[in-house]
Parts: structure tokens; C-alpha cells; sequence
């Protein structure tokens, strides 16, 4: 009889990639990852795994066995929702994994909604990237994933994992409130105005950053990047200080309209935000009141955002 938790360990070593990798994940040593594996070799009476210079690589009977633990593994879950559905409370734990300006706006909201509409769940929320942090979701290290795509960005989709949509978030212009900066942005009513002015930008690969670079290349020119963080609110707080310019989704800038000047931008675009997990879990009562509360409080939001 193969053992369940080496065939978990087999299947998020094809997911991860590395020994190292899930050892992290599921707090093992790399050295007891390696041991479960090759009892798992044993039970099996057949060669799983095969080395490749420094790597790992399944062999064709380790890849069918992964196969067929991903279908264990999405009945398992499926199972553990249906016990969940008999009960008269909605219990448990549901893992978030949430990006920055949801974690400051959608996250708050809907765990006091949480808390006082079922006060038995608990609700785990780490801010993590969005891209990584589908992959994650995907590999069971989360329930739940608020991420987010740009224009002409779309996220990348991993089989096995269902999309909701959240709410979409207007992206426009951020300037300096008038009589901050340079007269210069005073004076700006369109993109071209700025061609000449300092930008701050997400650094170099990041969809946000390519999306932006290519908005001020349709509108004629190459944005002087003068400053670059990964830290939308570190963008806001430059631009009211005067400093530069930015393209802000509306979620960023929620609340802190009276100290910065915001201009529309050709086409209207928005980024859109969505909650995304596993098929196998959707049905799970805990799973479906985080994301009816994060719905609720998102669409509020947008609302209110749209309505600007």
C-alpha cells in the first residue's frame, strides 16, 4: 500500500521543482524529504526519480504516479468539504495569500465582516505577490489568492485552479497636488504633457512596469524613470511630495485624493482583480464565505472608485 503523505511529497516535488523547495514548504529538512521519497521508491518496487546532474527528474512511472495523486488529492478535498457542508457552523482555517494595496483596502474589511458573521472561522492572510502566489495556491500552500492582472497582462492560469472576479480598479494618472511640485504638473491635462518629467515606475520585469513603459510609448515618448519600488504606497508618497509621476490603480490611491491631482487616461483602462483556488476545495463552506466577503467589500469599493 502506497503511503499518502510520501505520494504528497512525490507530487509537490513535481509542482516545486526541488527537494529544497518542499522541504520549505512543509517544514521538513531536505534530508527527510529524500528519505520519504526513496521509501516511497520502495513501496512502489519501481524507479521514480532519476538524477540529472544536480536535479531531480520524475521518470515516466513517477510522472503517471503524480498523475494520479493530483486526482487523490482533489478527492481528498472534496471529501473534506462535504463533512465540512453537514455542519450547522461555518469552522476551519482558510489560508489568503493577498498583494499589497488588497491587503490595505479589500483584506480589512471583509475579516470584520468574517468575525462577526462566523465567529468559529479563522482566516490566515500573508502578503505575497500575485504571480507566486497563484503557483502557491495551486501547490495546496493556499486556500484562497487575491491577485491581479493589467491590461493585456492576463496572470498566468494553472489547471486545477477556478477564477471569481472581483471587482475591476480604474488605473489613471497620479500627479503632485497643484502648487507641490514642478509647474510643469500643474499644468499637465493629458499623458504627453509629462513626457519631460520624472516617473516612478515597479522595477524592471514586472507586468505593471512593461504595461507602463508601453502607455507612454503609445502616447509618444520614453518616461524618465527616475525612481523604482515594488511599494505602490512608497509611489503614492512620492508623488505627493512632488516628486514624480505615476499610472496608480484606484485601489492605491483610495482615501488620499485630497492630497494628489488624478487625470483619466485614452481607453479607460483598469486592472482587474479576482480571487482564485483550487476546484477540488470550491465547494468548502469556510472557503466560500471568505470569498462571499471579500466580494462583498470589493464591490463597494469599486463602486465607490468608479463613482470618482
Amino acid at each position: 500500500m502506497l503511503d499518502m503523505r510520501r505520494l504528497r511529497l512525490l507530487w509537490e516535488l513535481h509542482a516545486r521543482g526541488t527537494v529544497t523547495a518542499v522541504a520549505e514548504a512543509r517544514n521538513y529538512s531536505p534530508s527527510a524529504v529524500s528519505q520519504q521519497l526513496a521509501l516511497l521508491e520502495r513501496e512502489a518496487g519501481v524507479a521514480l526519480l532519476r538524477r540529472t546532474g544536480r536535479t531531480l527528474e520524475l521518470t515516466a512511472a513517477g510522472l503517471a504516479l503524480v498523475e494520479e495523486t493530483g486526482h487523490l488529492i482533489a478527492g481528498l478535498e472534496r471529501a473534506e468539504a462535504a463533512l465540512h457542508r453537514v455542519r450547522a457552523e461555518v469552522s476551519g482555517t482558510v489560508r489568503v495569500a493577498a498583494f499589497q494595496t488588497a491587503m490595505l483596502t479589500i483584506v480589512p474589511p471583509a475579516l470584520r465582516r468574517l468575525r462577526d458573521e462566523h465567529p468559529a472561522l479563522r482566516v490566515e492572510v500573508v502578503q505575497y505577490e500575485p504571480g507566486a502566489a497563484l503557483q502557491e495556491t495551486w501547490a495546496g500552500g493556499f486556500d484562497l489568492v487575491v491577485a491581479e492582472q493589467y491590461p493585456g497582462h492576463s496572470a498566468v492560469h494553472f489547471r486545477g485552479l477556478d477564477r471569481q472576479p472581483l471587482t475591476r480598479d480604474p488605473i489613471r494618472l497620479g500627479l503632485p497636488a497643484r502648487g507641490t511640485g514642478d509647474a510643469r504638473f500643474d499644468a499637465a491635462t493629458r499623458i504627453e504633457d509629462l513626457a519631460e518629467l520624472p516617473w516612478v515606475m515597479e522595477p524592471p520585469g514586472a507586468a505593471t512596469r512593461h504595461w507602463a513603459e508601453q502607455t507612454c510609448r503609445v502616447a509618444g515618448f520614453e518616461p524618465d524613470v527616475r525612481y523604482e519600488t515594488a511599494d505602490l504606497q512608497a509611489h503614492l508618497r512620492i508623488i505627493e511630495s512632488g516628486g514624480a509621476v505615476a499610472l496608480l490603480p484606484g485601489l492605491v490611491h483610495a482615501g488620499a485624493t485630497a492630497r494628489l491631482r488624478l487625470l483619466s487616461l485614452p481607453g479607460d483602462p483598469h486592472r482587474e482583480i479576482f480571487t482564485a483556488a483550487r476546484a477540488s476545495r470550491g465547494a468548502h463552506p469556510a472557503l466560500a464565505a471568505v470569498r462571499a466577503a471579500f466580494a462583498a467589500e470589493a464591490e463597494a469599493l469599486g463602486e465607490r472608485l468608479l463613482s470618482r
